[in-house]
């Protein structure tokens, strides 16, 4: 039996052990399908959902109010706003490290705030003012490619540093995607993509992917059954989140009723959320919630599309395709499609600085839409 399975099984018996104690006491009693991995970690059951709640309200009472503050402010701002992001990542360099040896988090008081989540709004806000700005010569390598690779590059290098290479494969997607709306042509999408190809066989060869390469160990091999204890290890998580898709079934457990939360699969509160999710409400479930966010993200489309300026459309655009990319590319890594990366679900993976920046993002949205040319019945 492995280290991880060993440890697993043994934070389950002292889960049990002091939950029977702490109700033999009378001093807690809870029900022990709810959050399992909060009382064991910090010793309150609700600890995350408390948390989640109070950056839910903040997120609606910002959300709301960006929708009616006029998104042509950030216009003017686009630049210092990228400028913070770069700033924001640079202190999280300086600052120390988090458990794993990463840089990833500003700590304020009893929250963090995650340095990426800034970069990806700065990133799509600049690249839509320069779109707008500069549309009619976004087909030459000065006005189109040049600017978004430089502040690609630029920011993925500071990220590299932390490291964190899931928020790079994000906003490389996105600048993509900014580009090409903004009527960059597609042979310099080509050329930068040979170029990316052969950066990241540089930075293989040089071993400054060795935590990237650590994190593909095991990728797609999760449900084999001859792996050695070191792949059997590194596939724990996954492995794990398929056993709970796959036991959900059509219709689920029921609410509350996951079996691989009890402390099987790590972090069930975060990246992996969407795996407990199949596992309560079964296909049927989880179909539906896919089906939402696919109903939001075409919503944000026609609403960028119908904006009345450019730098609305591009903006709108950006933002959608930010919430539309992180779904795919969550859904993918639990189920093994993509290597096990630290990528939320959007609105449901626990995280203030994510969620909080999510709500400011929809805010926008709303903005967008309350000035666009819909026709009002």
């Amino acid at each position: 039996m492995s280290t991880i399975e060993n440890t697993s099984r043994r934070r389950v018996r002292d889960y049990e052990g002091d939950r029977r104690a702490s109700d033999k006491r009378g001093r807690r009693k809870i029900n022990f399908s709810l959050y399992p991995v909060a009382y064991y970690e910090i010793g309150d059951s609700y600890y995350y959902l408390k948390r989640q709640l109070l950056f839910a309200l903040i997120g609606l009472v910002i959300m709301f109010g960006v929708s009616f503050l006029d998104y042509h402010h950030y216009h003017r701002f686009a630049a210092i706003i990228l400028g913070l992001s770069y700033f924001a990542l640079l202190l999280v360099l300086v600052l120390p490290s988090q458990e794993g040896g990463v840089h990833r988090w500003i700590g304020v008081g009893a929250f963090g705030i995650q340095a990426s989540e800034i970069s990806k709004f700065a990133i799509i806000l600049f690249l839509a003012h320069w779109g707008s700005r500069y549309y009619d010569r976004m087909d030459t390598f000065k006005y189109g490619i040049l600017p978004g690779a430089a502040v690609f590059l630029s920011t993925a290098l500071l990220l590299l540093f932390e490291p964190h290479y899931s928020c790079i494969v994000i906003i490389g997607i996105l600048t993509v995607i900014m580009l090409y709306v903004s009527g960059i042509k597609v042979k310099w999408l080509a050329i930068g993509a040979a170029i990316l190809v052969a950066l990241i066989l540089l930075l293989w060869v040089t071993g400054m992917l060795t935590y990237a390469m650590e994190r593909m160990d095991g990728w797609g091999q999760a449900l084999n059954e001859d792996l050695d204890r070191d792949m059997w290890n590194s596939t724990w998580q996954t492995r794990n989140s398929l056993y709970a898709i796959g036991s959900g079934g059509l219709f689920g457990l029921g609410l509350g009723q996951s079996r691989q939360k009890y402390l099987y699969l790590p972090e069930p509160q975060n990246d992996f959320i969407f795996a407990i999710v199949c596992e309560e409400l079964g296909l049927v479930g989880a179909v539906i919630i896919l089906l939402i966010f696919a109903l939001l993200v075409w919503r944000g489309v026609i609403i960028a599309l119908r904006a009345r300026d450019r730098f609305g459309k591009l903006l709108g655009i950006g933002l959608i395709s930010h919430i539309g990319l992180q779904v795919i590319l969550n859904i993918l890594v639990i189920t093994d499609w993509l290597p096990n990366t630290g990528i939320s679900l959007p609105f449901f993976s626990y995280g203030g600085s994510s969620l909080l920046t999510l709500m400011f993002e929809m805010g926008v949205i709303l903005s967008i839409s309350r000035s666009s040319n819909i026709e009002k019945s």
